[in-house]
Order: structure tokens, then C-alpha cells, then sequence
């Protein structure tokens, strides 16, 4: 294997790319539209959500227990309701997210020391956001009954006992940031999109233009080919991965806990892996249309539904879960998690490493029989 003729090979790629100047836009833009509609739009973090009051006691009390709901950033008042014939409207109208009803006794019944019920009631469409809501309003009612607690047992000289004292302490993304999850997949995805379809559509380019018959008769053996026409996209691919991780550092503070130089290691296993995708694509099309349909089908759909990269792969159907195996932004995904928000090494992602390697070996290898049984070699 000839370092020249390789080098040959991916300086011309290079004079290619940079004379297709909406091919290299593409690949220099798409991941930048990609981190902001991720990083701002997709966000599975409900705040402001509209809640609808509805005070049948009137008190300072009630007026003091609907506050602490809006003390923090998670709730809003967006309507106080008059009477009962107001509540199904507000809900059918989408006027409110959430109905918080205070009863007439509300008052009365806490200064008596009897136990006090309100009610809420929540749009349930979204079961997601109306679970994260349900949180969010068991968590306010406890605070300011826990408030009201110690602020009575004060008055009687005496101090509250809890047997257990629930203290919840989150690792790796201790606010429960969507964007500290969604940012290493992002990585993957923009990864694999740019390998794959950049290099099936450079090969069969080739075949367009009638210049593969040339490269056949060549001494470039296909190995050094391959090597040559995927260089430039690798270098692109690494390129806009060093772009994300600064971009999600300075607006979205996602940090890189583990080794850089592992990171960097499994970043060009996975781009080999993904451009021998791009390698598979090439050899079975016969021009850059029906590379273009079929690679954007096989990395974008996989890698977005059945990577891990939004939806948990452990919810899902059995099937489903060995069907997630097409993709190896499922494992280079684990592997960035790992690595960007764990900071662990390489003895707990070997095997994904290895998933990996496997995944390119034999893709490599059919796509070289079907190259070599099409152009009779």
C-alpha cells in the first residue's frame, strides 16, 4: 500500500469538496442548525407551566399556598377562575396546563387541625409533561406543608422528628439539564450523517462521471481508494465534533469529564465505522439520487429513533431493542455519555468499542465482494 498515491487520492477529494460549494456548506452548517434546534427547541424540561387558580376560601393562607407554586421558575398564573363552570373551559381551551382548586374550608379546617384536601387537576394529553407536572406540584405541597409543620411545633416549643432524612443527590448531570443528555448524542448523529452520506455520494460520483474505469486500471489498489476518497470527511466529520463540544461547553456548559485522547480514539473508530456505511451505500447505487435516499434513511432515522439518542432503549419492545443493533450510533452514543458526562474509561466501553469494529469489518467486507463482483475484478 502506496502512502503516496493515498495522499493523491485525498488531495484531489479535497480540491473536490472545496469546489462544491453547497456540498461543503452542507456539512459545515447542517451541524450548526442541528445544535441549535436541539440545544434550544428540544427540551424535555418543563418550566412555566400554566396553572389556573381557583380560591374558593379567599385567605391570606390560600394566597400564601398558591405563591410558593410560583416561588420557582416551574409555575406561572395564567388565570384565576370565578366558578365552576369556569374550570372544564379553561382545560378544553388550553387556557391553563394545571387547576389548582382551594376549598371554602380551606382556612378553617388547618386551624382547627384538621386535614385539609385540595385538588388539582392537570391536562393529561401529554402523559410526559403531566407526570413531570404531578412532580413538581407533590413536591411545592410538601414544601410548605413541611413549612407549616415546623412553624406550629415552633409556636409549641417543641422540634420535628423524621425518622429519614430523604436526601437525593444526582451524579454526572446533577441538575437535570435535557441539553447535558442531548449533546452527546447529537455528536453521534451529526457524525454519522456527515460520514455516511458525504462519502457514498463522493464514490459513486465516480461512477457518474465514468472515471471509476480509470481508477480500475490504476494501481491504486481499492484499499488505498477507499482510504483516500474518506480522509477529507473524516477530517470534516472531526472538525464539526470539536465545533459541537466548544459551541455545547460555552452555551450549554456540557464539560468533558473523561480523557480526551480516548474521546478522541473512539471518535475515529466510530467515523471509520460509519463511513464504511457510506463505502456499503456506494457500491449498491448507481447514481448520487438513490446514494443520497438511501444513505440520509439509514443514518438519520436510526440514529434519531433507535440510538438511545432521545428515547431510552431499555423502554422499548424487545424486537425493537435487537432491531437497535442496525445502528452504531447506538454504541458510540453509550460511548460519549460515558466518557463527556461520566468520565470513565476505556475498561467500561471496550465492548463497545468492539461492537463497533465488528460492525465496520463486515460491512467492509460485503462491500468489497459486491465492488469486486460489479466491475469484474
Amino acid at each position: 500500500m502506496s502512502t503516496n498515491r493515498i495522499l493523491a487520492i485525498a488531495k484531489k477529494e479535497f480540491k473536490h469538496l472545496f469546489r462544491d460549494f453547497r456540498m461543503l456548506s452542507i456539512l459545515l452548517l447542517f451541524p450548526v442548525f442541528l445544535l441549535i434546534v436541539f440545544g434550544y427547541a428540544v427540551n424535555f424540561d418543563v418550566r412555566n407551566i400554566k396553572l389556573a387558580v381557583y380560591d374558593q376560601n379567599n385567605t391570606e393562607l390560600s394566597r400564601e399556598f398558591y405563591n410558593s407554586l410560583i416561588s420557582s421558575d416551574h409555575f406561572q398564573i395564567s388565570h384565576f377562575i370565578q366558578s365552576d363552570n369556569e374550570v372544564k373551559v379553561v382545560l378544553d381551551e388550553k387556557i391553563a396546563q394545571c387547576i389548582l382548586i382551594v376549598p371554602k374550608d380551606f382556612s378553617q379546617k388547618f386551624y382547627s387541625k384538621e386535614n385539609v384536601k385540595v385538588q388539582f387537576l392537570t391536562d393529561g394529553v401529554d402523559g410526559n409533561t403531566a407526570t413531570i407536572i404531578q412532580n413538581y406540584v407533590n413536591a411545592a405541597t410538601a414544601s410548605f406543608n413541611s413549612q407549616k409543620t415546623n412553624h406550629i411545633l415552633e409556636q409549641k416549643g417543641l422540634k420535628s422528628y423524621i425518622p429519614f432524612n430523604f436526601q437525593p443527590i444526582f451524579w454526572f448531570n446533577k441538575d437535570l439539564l435535557t441539553t447535558r443528555f442531548l449533546i452527546p448524542g447529537l455528536i453521534a448523529m451529526i457524525l454519522v450523517i456527515v460520514a455516511v452520506v458525504s462519502v457514498s455520494l463522493s464514490l459513486v460520483r465516480e461512477k457518474e462521471r465514468g472515471t471509476i474505469e480509470q481508477i480500475n486500471v490504476s494501481p491504486i489498489k481499492i484499499l488505498e481508494l477507499l482510504l483516500g476518497k474518506t480522509f477529507p470527511y473524516i477530517v470534516v466529520a472531526l472538525s464539526n465534533a470539536i465545533f459541537i463540544l466548544i459551541v455545547g461547553y460555552l452555551l450549554f456548559g456540557v464539560e468533558v469529564k473523561g480523557n480526551l485522547f480516548l474521546l478522541a480514539f473512539t471518535t475515529i473508530i466510530f467515523l471509520f465505522t460509519s463511513t464504511s456505511i457510506g463505502i456499503f451505500i456506494s457500491t449498491i447505487s448507481d447514481s448520487q439520487q438513490i446514494a443520497f435516499t438511501i444513505s440520509t434513511m439509514v443514518s438519520l432515522l436510526p440514529s434519531v429513533i433507535l440510538s438511545g439518542f432521545i428515547f431510552p432503549i431499555e423502554s422499548m419492545p424487545t424486537l425493537i431493542q435487537i432491531l437497535t443493533n442496525i445502528t452504531p450510533a447506538k454504541f458510540f452514543i453509550k460511548i460519549l455519555r460515558a466518557i463527556i458526562l461520566r468520565g470513565v474509561g476505556i475498561e467500561a466501553i471496550w465492548d463497545q468499542i468492539l461492537y463497533l469494529l465488528l460492525f465496520a469489518g463486515i460491512l467492509l467486507m460485503f462491500a468489497s465482494k459486491i465492488y469486486l463482483k460489479k466491475e469484474n475484478i
